[in-house]
């Protein structure tokens, strides 16, 4: 095996089990959640999401016996977060949540097809200072996810086939995923913090939102990091990078 394709399988790989599968094969469960039709739920997405579920923050809300089932999930009216594995964390530290409960904050997790975490309780908080729930961001992003990393994941397998020296386009899709995630999030967090509404009971000015680091909202002090899904991102991108420049060098041979 050459080292350009070694390169491109390793990075297919991690893109395949750790988004592409579970985004892909939660995507209609996720919407027969929200409507309420979980009897039309495909018995695969029972599996992916028990699969990937060890991976994912539960809400201090779900009963310990339902955390590993989606089925017991359903059952139990809990939140179920997305199949996926989360890319970005963020914390809020409020005086009225004591450290015991929440040592780190009130932490909720970005995935490319949902969300994760205390979702609930950090919605209540924007409520009160006048913000939007964070369902209202990325709507369309988040519907087109499954099939644009089914289109990634297709065109990188096409570039281990196509010989040609400009075949290095067809792994600019995985290789720009990190910063893809970064302008998307960063650029909803502007419009979160630019569109706030007449009904919170603390009237802010309107604010960029941390994208990475530790920020300041009236009396409420945030975190937002990086999750495991952006390292795995980091990861699928310096692979096509380096599958990319041997391929290139092997083809001036």
């Amino acid at each position: 095996m050459k080292k350009w394709q070694a390169f491109t399988l390793s990075a297919l790989a991690v893109l395949v089990i750790f988004f592409t599968i579970p985004i892909v094969g939660f995507k209609s469960a996720s919407c027969n959640i929200k409507n309420r039709q979980t009897e039309n739920i495909p018995r695969y997405s029972y599996l992916i999401w028990n699969l990937y579920s060890p991976l994912q923050y539960k809400s201090s809300s779900t009963p310990p016996s339902a955390a590993h089932s989606l089925a017991k999930m359903i059952e139990t009216n809990s939140e179920v977060s997305a199949a996926s594995i989360p890319v970005w964390s963020v914390s809020l530290e409020a005086p009225n949540y004591p450290k015991e409960t929440f040592p780190d904050g009130i932490p909720v997790l970005f995935h490319f097809d949902g969300f994760s975490g205390e979702v609930a309780e950090m919605n209540t908080i924007n409520h009160y200072i006048g913000m939007y729930p964070m369902e209202r961001g990325a709507q369309l992003e988040m519907s087109l996810m499954a099939y644009i990393f089914l289109f990634t994941t297709l065109v990188m397998i096409l570039y281990l086939y196509v010989k040609s020296r400009k075949s290095w386009i067809l792994m600019l899709l995985p290789a720009l995923l990190p910063v893809g995630f970064l302008v998307d999030f960063a650029a909803w967090l502007y419009w979160f913090g630019h569109n706030m509404q007449e009904w919170g009971a603390f009237k802010i000015k309107p604010f960029m939102p941390t994208v990475f680091g530790d920020g300041k909202v009236a009396q409420f002090t945030t975190h937002s990091y990086p999750s495991i899904g952006f390292y795995l991102l980091l990861l699928i991108s310096a692979l096509c990078v380096l599958a990319i420049f041997s391929k290139l060098k092997e083809t001036r041979l």
